[in-house]
């Protein structure tokens, strides 16, 4: 689930937005300390209860229905039932049709009178607005080229070079071999960082992650009865600094991140179900007493490094690359997306730290026919402070994953980056927003964007279809205001785009 196929011209197109344990989660991005700290009251969707509302390229997607539950028909503002029997189970039967090939296309002179009268409020404001169908001239612009800092929508940079670069079935290993002496092992830490730490059957907050039980059951097979008595845990596939500049350690326990290291369990979450908990600061180390304790020992836990032609004892791997998309988009998961940035880094010979990460996105995008022209990064998830990009980098990597089928040849490549975006009122860091009861309630389900949240800093970048059944991109971005103010000043933005007949 989650993989994006493209679709041919005038066929309906599935970008997956169900809400399922992928998209269960909160209103934001987590606070840290650098951000202003944003009430919330992050709403769990249900896991039985589900929301589709499917955006569509033109002459390649399809829009589709909007399936309702009474609690899910509640959150968005739906009519419900008032009968008192027992609900009937609710039925999954997405309904799509193209969007029309002939949909009008928004004026620049209508999209500018649109958005004209909502910009107040929001700062240093950049911004565009491209139809993906013709993007060569903005619909509507605003110092595009300024860079600014994106926070977590530097996570579309990251996504987008991962699926440029790699296999979209790469799937991240973590492998046991036999360690230097009869009663130790190695633990090689192969860049999965959603390990699970729960039995076989329960999920975390990774959907379809890996479990260390399963590791452990092949290695206590091929180690029979031998004592144990240390892991080595080799961290040898990363390299640099743990932490990227612009991280604050108190985020740790704030629960934005943990030391960058290639093995963890659960993103190093204390509690693996939970979204927003604390990190630990030792999450290789946690891996190997883990290892130990399920294997009944009292282990010590050293760095170390597989001995040359050591034994593989057991080996398990993470979900397929476009599953970590989804899920590290969806809830703007920021360890995920550093590994991927990784990953990257990797696969263009480059050192895998922030540094080579961030180096290898740039040029990944770049020969990938991005301008990242006012691009600078130190990390690959945006939680740095020290990061900048402008709009227009922002929508030229959403572009051609919008684009009509055939138009571009990246479009099937990147087409996973729209499935990961969360859902206005509906999943992900959008769950809170756009509800029904808000002044932004026309855009709930419509609006698909990924979000980016610091002091003083907010971006929104995504897609939507406007009333006349047009896809248009956006970008935008705020640096200046506090983020309260400023959230539902650029949900209103893309409110009215969806509102948007604009000639």
């Amino acid at each position: 689930m989650g993989q994006v196929a493209p679709a041919s011209t005038g066929e309906a197109f599935l970008t997956a937005s169900e809400v399922d344990h992928r998209s269960e989660g909160r209103a934001d991005e987590r606070p840290t300390s650098h951000r202003a700290e944003v009430p919330r009251s992050r709403r769990i969707l249900t896991r039985a209860l589900v929301v589709l509302v499917v955006l569509a390229l033109l002459g390649g997607l399809g829009t589709a229905a909007v399936l309702t539950a009474p609690g899910l028909a509640r959150t968005l503002g739906l009519p419900v039932s008032a009968s008192v029997d027992p609900p009937e189970p609710v039925v999954f039967r997405p309904e799509l049709a193209a969007l029309p090939a002939s949909a009008p296309t928004p004026t620049p002179e209508g999209v500018a009178a649109a958005l004209g009268g909502r910009t107040a409020g929001l700062g240093d404001l950049t911004g565009v607005v491209l139809d993906p169908a013709s993007p060569q001239t903005p619909l509507w612009s605003r110092n595009p080229a300024e860079p600014q800092v994106p926070a977590s929508s530097t996570k579309l940079l990251t996504m987008a070079a991962a699926l440029l670069s790699l296999d979209p079935e790469t799937r991240l290993p973590t492998t046991v071999t036999a360690g230097p002496t009869p009663d130790s092992v190695v633990l090689v830490g192969g860049g999965d960082v959603s390990l699970s730490s729960l039995p076989d059957g329960r999920e975390s907050v990774y959907p379809g992650a890996a479990h260390l039980d399963d590791l452990v059951a092949q290695v206590r097979a091929a180690r029979g009865g031998q004592p144990l008595r240390t892991v080595y845990v080799d961290t040898s596939r990363y390299s640099g600094p743990l932490l990227a500049p612009g991280w604050d350690p108190v985020d740790i326990a704030g629960g934005n991140l943990a030391p960058m290291v290639p093995t963890m369990l659960d993103g190093a979450r204390l509690d693996p179900t939970a979204l927003d908990g604390a990190r630990s600061g030792t999450p290789a180390q946690d891996v190997g007493t883990a290892l130990g304790k399920r294997l009944g020992a009292d282990v010590t836990v050293r760095d170390g490094t597989a001995p040359a032609g050591a034994a593989v004892l057991g080996r398990v791997e993470s979900p397929p690359l476009t599953e970590l998309v989804h899920t590290a988009m969806t809830n703007s998961d920021n360890l995920l997306a550093e590994a991927l940035g990784r990953e990257v880094a990797i696969r263009e010979n480059a050192p895998a730290s922030f540094a080579g990460a961030t180096g290898a996105i740039r040029k990944v995008l770049g020969e990938n026919g991005v301008d990242t022209t006012g691009v600078t990064t130190s990390d690959a998830s945006g939680l740095s402070t020290e990061n900048r990009i402008p709009a227009a980098v922002l929508a030229s990597v959403l572009t051609p994953a919008a684009a009509p089928t055939g138009t571009d040849p990246r479009t099937a490549i990147l087409r996973p980056l729209l499935d990961g975006l969360p859902v206005a009122a509906g999943t992900g860091t959008l769950v809170d927003r756009y509800t029904a009861d808000s002044t932004n309630a026309a855009g709930r389900g419509w609006v698909r964007a990924k979000t980016g949240t610091l002091t003083g800093t907010n971006a929104l970048a995504g897609v939507v279809s406007d009333v006349d059944g047009r896809l248009l991109v956006f970008a935008f971005m705020s640096n200046g205001p506090d983020p309260v103010g400023a959230r539902p000043r650029l949900d209103a933005l893309a409110t009215a785009l969806r509102g948007c007949g604009c000639r």
